[in-house]
This record gives structure tokens, sequence and C-alpha cells, in this order.
């Protein structure tokens, strides 16, 4: 197989180093499934995406998303790097400011607002469901919840391209101090089918509105540092719960401070339309040797 180019970028960071890694396989053609599963499972990155000329006319260029396990259709940061590794090789232009990204979501809009390193990346998500709400709509929620103050609004479980159960503390410092239960995450993960607790609070920091913490334990992951697609299930359900609240038209979230990153994530909130997303910064350009099959 002949060199490719492979980028290694740092998603969502506010600093440098602060974000989610991402490895993108800039030309994918010719490319079995079982050779991109494998290269997946190599990097043991969180997720790795593979770039590929669109199948639909109505798309810009296709991803392909693969954790170290499985195939995925859809998931934040790796849209968002995707998007900026395409601008960044020249595989896409966008038109009117926005790609049109293929996935196994379908096709999803990215807006582009700016350019070059100030460059904001917002994915417009795939559409949410509030599947319950309430602090007993689950017989192990209050287990998972255990140890932190509740906010305003009830715990809801939420699908949008992925499920989560989200909860709003009462308190910035005190989620960022929280010990979670991991164990009773992953039960209730599993119980429902989704991929585990996000937990977010009000902040009156300058910088930033919301402060967020994710456990996506259904996929084995301890906690999240940059977390795309949960943040825009966070943001549908403000929306939806508070039209007229403070945080109805858009916000700036800090996430990832616990867990020694450092990630700031942009929700915009317009009728009918979330679009969460950030910036994404190429921290390895080179050439991808790959044999295995």
């Amino acid at each position: 197989m002949e060199p490719i180019r492979y980028l290694h970028l740092d998603v969502f960071a506010a600093t440098c180093g602060g974000g989610n890694h991402l490895g993108v396989v800039t030309d994918a053609r010719g490319w079995s499934d079982r050779q991109m599963q494998r290269f997946a499972r190599w990097t043991a990155l969180v997720e790795t995406t593979f770039l590929l000329p669109p199948s639909r006319p109505d798309a810009s260029y296709r991803v392909r998303i693969f954790t170290p396990h499985r195939e995925i259709p859809f998931a934040g940061h790796p849209s968002v790097g995707s998007a900026h590794a395409a601008l960044a090789c020249g595989l896409a232009r966008p038109a009117d400011g926005v790609l049109w990204q293929e996935c196994g979501a379908g096709v999803l809009p990215i807006r582009v607002e700016g350019d070059g390193e100030t460059r904001d990346l917002l994915l417009k998500s795939p559409g949410e469901r509030v599947l319950a709400t309430g602090h007993d709509s689950h017989r192990l929620l209050a287990a998972t919840l255990g140890g932190i103050e509740l906010g305003a609004l009830p715990p809801a479980l939420v699908d949008g391209g992925r499920r989560w159960w989200l909860a709003e503390a009462g308190d910035e410092a005190e989620l960022r101090n929280w010990q979670p239960d991991h164990s009773a995450i992953g039960a209730l993960a599993r119980a429902t089918d989704s991929m585990g607790l996000c937990v977010f609070a009000r902040s009156a920091a300058e910088d930033y509105q919301l402060v967020v913490r994710a456990f996506p334990a259904g996929v084995g992951i301890i906690e999240d540092p940059a977390s795309g697609a949960a943040n825009g299930l966070i943001a549908a359900y403000i929306a939806q719960a508070e039209p007229h609240g403070p945080l109805a038209r858009g916000y700036a979230i800090s996430q990832g401070r616990e867990m020694g990153h450092d990630a700031r994530l942009l929700a915009h909130i317009e009728p009918g339309a979330i679009w969460v997303g950030g910036r994404a910064r190429t921290v390895v350009d080179g050439l991808l040797r790959w044999n295995g099959g």
C-alpha cells in the first residue's frame, strides 16, 4: 500500500493538548472494513476516522468512524476533526459556509466560521428525542447520582445519534470534585443501552457558561475530555426545558480539566437546530505506511 497522509489532531482544545485525540486517515480508498478496524485497534484512540470520496451528490466528503472495537455511525469530535482534516488537505471546500459530511447517520451539515487557527467548526446535531425524565425514571439512576446535589432540571435519557443520561448538578465546584461510582454508571449504561452519564453545571466564569463531565461507561471509557455529541444533547435538553432561559440561544462549555485536559466547546441554539463544535488543531502531519489486513 502506498503511503497515505495521516493527521493526528487535538479537537476542542482550549490550550495545547487540552482536547480529544483523533487520528485521521485522509484517503482510505482501497481499505477494507477489516483493515480500518485493525488500524483503529492499533492506534488505541477513542476514535479513528477514514476519509473517502462521497457516495452521494449532496455530500462534500464521506467519513467512517471506528473505535478500537467497532464502527459507529456518528460522534461529535470525530466529525469536527474530520471536517478540519478535509479542509486542511484540500479534500473539500465549504459551499455558502457549510460542509456536508456523509456518515453513518446520514449527510450532516458542518458550519465553517472563520479561517486558519481561529476557525470554528460547528456540527448540526442529527436530531434529539427525550426518552425519559425524572429522578425515578430508572431504578438504577439514584445509585448512579449518589454523592452529588442535583440542579434545577430533572435527569433525562436523551437520544440523538448516541444515547446519554443527562443530569444537572447544582454547583460547578461540587461537580468538578465529584468522585462518581463508575460501576453504577456502567450498570445504568448497560441496562438502558446508553453511552453512560453526562453531568453539567452552570457557571459564572467569564469564558464559559457550562461545565460538563461525561462518563461513557457504556463503551468502556471512564471519562471523556471533550464530548461533541453529548453536548449537543445537553443543548437540546436545555433549549426544550428552558426556551426563554439565559442559555436558550447558546453558550460556551468547559470540559476535561478534572482529567488533566482543557477543552472548550461552543453550543449555538437556533429555532429547530442545535450546532455544537469548536476548534481543531493538527499536531502531527505525516505519512502512514500500513499493510495490515
